[in-house]
């Protein structure tokens, strides 16, 4: 709470000077208005500055300057995002502290479904096809249903180029901590109606170092995607048909040790790239038909997709799975979207998704299940004066039956079935206090029905070294959460505050039992209870002149269980409080050859997390650590002025420090005998060199 009070104290008076700043349209002044920024985060298409929830965007040339492993990795320092780490290759998103189920993804228009409950898979996203993210924090069951209780990611795919333009990019990046090898290709184009987009990328590491573990075996991954999109683009509008293939193969982090030295075991080369036991394969395929239809002053927008999402675990043979889930998904999403009527714009439609989980391997997590559900929802949005309205409401409901199961003669699935509905909705205003200052409040209530791990888990969970057993009984979880924000842009400052406290009824999380149902796992069921999160994020851009910005971010999040002792007080895994701080210095503009020039260093500091969910050992305190990173980068240019490549570098913890991440799950493998450390540390030391080469034909 001190720092929470330092942190706004010393943000006001900027605030404050900046609103007294004139602006300018002098030609130096580059600074991004991100008032006249358009997102589909909410219901159809609308200028960020009438948004009353929180939305970041993310633009592409942010993501092509940022060193990640995967896409998660690329968006956790926005504000309010964080992510949960098992290894090198898998992060899962987590916005204001929740994650999981209670956070979708969408890409190409549908929600992505793949087994988002579990800890050792993330997102299967080719970073690479996505041209920008708009990550919306707070409840978004208005427009999303059930699934949405913290947010959205929305991820866009890269704009449609203008009509006669193909164009060829092909791109490169290597790692040197793990030897992260990457590759992408793209061919695009737009020639009379017919538009398409075909990608192909590769990526593949070998164990990631730090320096108190050394090569951590099981951290190499292969990973490999390709979409081809066909569409049309006419006066009516546009039908577009995108299919995708995606494949990651991790190897599975244990952690075990040699119970003298404490190095961590391994029977393979630690700078293979290839299969090591035990590994996964995760493939996912989708085929997504969006058709987008102009109806007098509004439009029609529907939405077909089909997933097919693939896990398998290999433990004891290299070709054999023992774990292997295989799930069916189609969703579909109709709605229209009126044009101003009077000031007024109304969007109202229907979604939802059917599903079908097999178990067709011979070890067993979770039950084989069918699930339907359906959503309907209306919304309006109106502007008077200097206000920007907006609310609307949504009618869920939700079926699904879990299949019985006997395994070895014992039963180890119930049969059942349950049904889930709720009314959701949420009532939003912007006050545009000037051109260049907006003041926002959005009140929101989401839901979430449980999922089958949380309802019928029963089983080893491989990749995070626990056995889980769920609870058919779980209720739904409804929020009610406020938002209050202010943001500014002017000439030399921008910034933005938003403040949430939300509140959730029947919270579900999973707690460590002192039961020993599996030797050498922990013990996890799964429980709940109300819960309450309050915190902040802020961000301040300084630009004092045209070539120089420093940028500082603060995110809090205080999430807690109502009514508790003080060993069960928090929730578990709950980000620390984290600052980010980045000077960057743009070198060049309008060059001859190397363009577009700049220089950066930036510090990621945590602090330490003490608010931890202590019965039975299922945390333990995480201190701080601080991480600093350089990078530098520019465009090349050929005679003429046209571009060669783009080149970048970046240093991320330069000082090559040993830490552990609260939210890495390998906190808690095996304990250092020789030293004293519990678990496994996160990546120590990287430089990432990217090449990207763009070709106009």
């Amino acid at each position: 709470m001190k720092t929470l009070i330092i942190f706004l104290f010393s943000l006001a008076p900027t605030l404050l000077w900046a609103q007294n700043v004139p602006d300018s349209t002098d030609m130096f002044y580059r600074h991004l208005d991100l008032n006249e920024v358009v997102v589909s985060g909410m219901a159809g298409e609308t200028k960020l500055k009438n948004s009353s929830a929180p939305i970041t965007l993310v633009t592409d040339q942010q993501l092509r300057q940022r060193a990640a492993t995967n896409l998660i990795d690329a968006i956790a320092l926005q504000p309010g995002v964080s992510q949960l780490t098992t290894g090198g290759a898998i992060s899962k998103p987590v916005i204001r502290g929740l994650g999981y189920n209670r956070l979708l993804t969408i890409t190409n228009g549908v929600r992505q479904e793949g087994q988002q409950w579990g800890d050792e898979h993330g997102i299967e996203v080719d970073a690479n096809s996505v041209g920008s993210v708009e990550i919306l924090r707070g409840p978004a069951s208005l427009m999303y249903g059930s699934d949405a209780l913290a947010g959205v990611l929305l991820l866009r795919p890269a704009a449609i180029l203008p009509q006669g333009t193909m164009r060829l990019n092909a791109g490169s990046e290597y790692q040197t901590n793990n030897g992260l090898f990457g590759y992408t290709l793209n061919f695009a184009g737009h020639e009379g109606d017919f538009v398409w987009d075909a990608r192909w990328s590769q990526k593949l590491a070998h164990a990631y170092k730090n320096k108190y573990d050394g090569y951590v075996p099981g951290s190499q991954f292969r990973e490999h995607s390709g979409s081809l999109m066909l569409g049309l683009n006419q006066r009516w509008g546009y039908s577009h048909l995108t299919l995708s293939h995606y494949q990651l193969t991790p190897g599975i982090v244990e952690g075990e040790r040699d119970a003298v030295t404490g190095e961590l075991e391994h029977a393979a080369d630690l700078k293979t790239y290839g299969r090591t036991l035990p590994y996964q394969r995760v493939t996912h395929n989708k085929a997504v038909l969006e058709n987008h239809f102009y109806v007098g002053e509004g439009n029609v927008k529907a939405t077909l997709g089909y997933q097919q999402n693939r896990r398998k675990e290999f433990e004891e043979s290299m070709d054999e799975p023992g774990l292997h889930l295989l799930l069916h998904t189609m969703t579909y999403d109709a709605r229209y979207t009126s044009g101003d009527i009077d000031g007024w714009k109304f969007t109202g439609g229907v979604g939802g998704m059917w599903q079908r989980s097999l178990n067709k391997g011979d070890e067993f997590l979770i039950p084989a299940y069918r699930l339907f559900d359906v959503g309907l929802f209306a919304m309006a949005q109106k502007e008077i004066g200097r206000w920007s309205l907006s609310g609307g409401l949504r009618y869920d409901h939700r079926s699904l039956h879990s299949e019985g199961l006997i395994d070895d003669g014992a039963e180890r699935f119930a049969d059942f079935s349950r049904d889930f509905s709720a009314l959701s909705g949420s009532v939003g205003a912007v006050f545009h206090i000037s051109p260049s200052m907006n003041a926002r409040v959005n009140l929101a209530h989401g839901f979430r029905a449980p999922n089958l791990s949380e309802l019928g888990s029963n089983g080893e969970h491989e990749g995070t070294l626990r056995y889980e057993v769920g609870n058919a009984q779980l209720k739904a979880e409804h929020s009610w959460q406020l938002d209050l924000g202010l943001d500014l842009s002017s000439r030399y400052v921008s910034g933005t505050l938003a403040l949430f406290a939300n509140r959730i009824d029947n919270f579900i999380f999973a707690r460590r039992t002192a039961e020993v149902l599996e030797p050498g796992l922990m013990t996890f069921r799964y429980t709940q209870g109300d819960a309450r999160l309050l915190g902040f994020e802020a961000s301040v851009d300084v630009h004092p002149i045209h070539c120089l910005h420093w940028e500082n971010t603060f995110s809090l999040v205080d999430a807690r269980l109502m009514h508790q002792p003080a060993d069960t007080r928090y929730l578990p895994f709950t980000p620390p409080a984290r600052w980010t701080s980045d000077v960057k210095v743009e070198l060049t503009h309008n060059a001859r050859t190397l363009n577009n020039a700049y220089v950066s260093a930036g510090l990621e500091c945590y602090l330490r997390q003490s608010h931890c969910y202590l019965a039975d050992g299922t945390e333990t305190p995480t201190p701080s650590y601080t991480l600093v990173n350089l990078a530098a980068g520019t465009d090349i240019l050929l005679r003429g002025g046209r571009k060669l490549c783009e080149l970048s570098v970046t240093v991320s913890n330069l000082f090559d420090r040993a830490y552990q991440s609260h939210l890495s799950r390998l906190k808690y493998a095996d304990l250092n005998a020789a030293t004293g450390r519990m678990g496994v540390f996160n990546m120590g030391r990287n430089v990432t060199f990217k090449l990207l080469f763009p070709v106009e034909i």
